[in-house]
């Protein structure tokens, strides 16, 4: 979970989730929802005046800085180790989970006795889409009726928020359409197959009629399902949404989740046995003699492994040898090959000092002749 808190009120403006470590894409996406001041998030949130972000790398990134400098907010870089500096988010992580997810299904966190551990059957735990639909009621409880400590009078957050006569600056939503997504710097063109991008092609219905245009493409970040297509001049009108052509049904990707996690399991195992096998173990000396190895392999048992090596190296398999080369055409041009020097009788004049001029002289008309 990703999210953006208002220091002065304590009211949650805008909240990302993502089903695996988050990256610089839940960051925008919490900060879009923040500054946007719609629902689920109500009166929440507005322009920031600044922003203040952890030494994680998906708030640092060069990407988050370009979103936040577009709008003149700047970013307070904590130092590192210091999460009293950042007590109101640190308060919210906490309350969160003691809370909410202490009482959803699937919780490990919680202290039970070893002999009474038993897991929560997989019927009871929520899907993805339950569990975020319940952290965002979370959040508007959160928002709207809790009364966390520090507000004064006991106030909600949405209480404190109404009462507080600073102004908040809006940004204007066709501003906001396309927030922090990036570009690659490069034009293409649409054709008769869509706009290639990353080897891959995107089509849409209203492409019909802009065969041979040039545009460039906004996306956003660790998200290649859809692109957003611009004219090219001086970043002209938006010309619509791409998305990717002949994308895998659910059934395919799952089918291909399953053979990559199988020939992981298999890579795993074979390193397992290949660090198991480099690891040679001796047998303990009591005399003065070459360490003897624990293990002995016959020689028939070393041929098979080898043999099994050379059958899936392609290089090994190419045989270049089992085909020779055809002879070149009678009108290609073919290399002089210059005679060798002979070697006269040595003299005592070959003989100077220095051990041999005339071996020497020998092997320079060798190198001159290829």
């Amino acid at each position: 979970m990703t999210w953006f808190i208002d220091v002065a009120t304590k009211a949650i403006v805008g909240v990302a989730v993502t089903p695996h470590q988050p990256a610089r894409d839940a960051v925008l996406a919490a900060l879009r929802a923040g500054i946007s001041r719609q629902d689920p998030y109500g009166p929440f949130g507005g322009l920031p005046e600044v922003v203040r972000v952890d030494r994680g790398k998906e708030f640092l990134c060069k990407t988050v800085e370009r979103a936040l400098g577009a709008f003149a907010v700047p970013v307070d870089d904590l130092p590192a180790y210091k999460p009293y500096r950042k007590g109101t988010i640190e308060s919210l992580n906490g309350a969160v989970e003691e809370m909410l997810l202490v009482s959803l299904p699937g919780y490990t966190h919680r202290a039970r006795p070893a002999e009474a551990y038993r897991p929560d059957p997989a019927e009871d735990l929520l899907s993805y889409p339950d569990f975020v639909k319940v952290l965002l009621d979370w959040v508007a409880w959160w928002n709207t009726e809790h009364h966390p400590a520090g507000l004064a009078d006991g106030m909600s957050p949405l209480t404190a928020w109404e009462a507080d006569p600073a102004p908040v600056e809006d940004v204007a939503e066709e501003r906001l359409a396309f927030f922090a997504m990036e570009d690659d710097g490069r034009q293409r063109k649409i054709t008769t197959k869509g706009i290639s991008w990353r080897r891959r092609f995107y089509i849409a219905p209203w492409m019909a009629g802009h065969v041979g245009t040039k545009v460039r493409l906004l996306y956003l970040p660790h998200y290649d399902g859809q692109i957003e297509v611009f004219a090219t001049e001086e970043w002209g009108p938006h010309l619509g949404t791409a998305y990717l052509a002949q994308a895998a049904t659910l059934e395919q990707r799952r089918a291909l989740s399953s053979v990559r996690e199988k020939n992981a399991r298999v890579l795993k195992a074979d390193l397992k046995a290949a660090e198991k096998l480099r690891r040679t173990r001796y047998a303990a000396s009591a005399t003065a003699a070459a360490p003897r190895p624990r293990r002995t392999v016959t020689s028939g048992q070393a041929e098979a492994e080898i043999a099994r090596a050379r059958a899936v190296d392609l290089a090994a398999r190419a045989l270049p040898d089992l085909i020779p080369p055809r002879e070149p055409p009678a009108s290609w041009a073919r290399p002089v090959v210059r005679p060798r020097p002979v070697a006269g009788p040595p003299s005592d004049a070959g003989q100077g000092a220095g051990g041999g001029p005339a071996a020497g002289a020998g092997r320079l008309g060798d190198s001159e002749g290829c």
